[in-house]
């Protein structure tokens, strides 16, 4: 099955498969999982290992490329009601739509829910269902324009954007995203315009559709 990532996301999904894995796996594993050739895996590998990733090639059956066993991240424990106030925190967030990056936010706070026991999940509801936000949120965004847009922001590529303008046109253009500024209910993109090599502000709202560049 192959799996096409660009290569920071690919480096990031070596290692998480890596991660996994009980037993080490061959570089032509790797190849045929992420659809690449055997030159790229050994470029990544290498490019882990300068990353400090604690890689080991072991030998004989049962060897391949593996981690380090006691490779992990260490364990974060919420309570109940440190939960609660997270979760309340970022629907609240999502709710307004105070960030452009719902997506990731909404994962965050799934995790931090299913670490939770269930007994700790029914006061973390009890906790939430008693709070109540007023205020007026942002303009609604296509889940895929946010998408896009956060893709392009966290891993800096540039963007190809349908922009409607004040006086209704709508133009093509292609930008990088150099920071997002939330005034009020409106979010306020700061590019490059790669077509004209200088700086502007764009409303999110106004993005008519998204595409990632390169």
């Amino acid at each position: 099955m192959f799996i096409l990532v660009r290569r920071k996301s690919r480096l990031f999904a070596i290692a998480e498969y890596l991660r996994g894995r009980r037993t080490g796996t061959t570089a032509a594993e790797i190849a045929d999982r992420f659809g690449v050739t055997l030159r790229t895996v050994y470029r990544d590998l290498e490019a882990l290992r300068d990353a400090a990733l604690p890689l080991r090639a072991d030998r004989g059956r049962g060897g391949g490329y593996a981690l380090d066993r006691a490779y992990t991240l260490p364990p974060v424990n919420f309570t109940a009601r440190e939960a609660a106030v997270l979760t309340a925190l970022g629907t609240f967030a999502m709710q307004m739509r105070v960030l452009p990056f719902s997506d990731t936010l909404a994962a965050a706070l799934d995790k931090v829910r299913a670490a939770l026991s269930a007994s700790a999940q029914r006061e973390l509801l009890a906790h939430v269902a008693t709070l109540s936000f007023l205020g007026v949120p942002a303009p609604a965004i296509a889940p895929a324009i946010r998408r896009a847009v956060e893709t392009a922001w966290f891993e800096q590529l540039p963007l190809r954007i349908q922009y409607r303008g004040a006086d209704g046109i709508v133009t093509d253009r292609a930008v990088r995203i150099r920071s997002a500024v939330m005034e009020r209910s409106i979010t306020f993109l700061n590019c490059d315009d790669l077509d004209k090599a200088e700086p502007r502000q764009f409303r999110l709202d106004r993005i008519q559709s998204a595409e990632i560049l390169g």
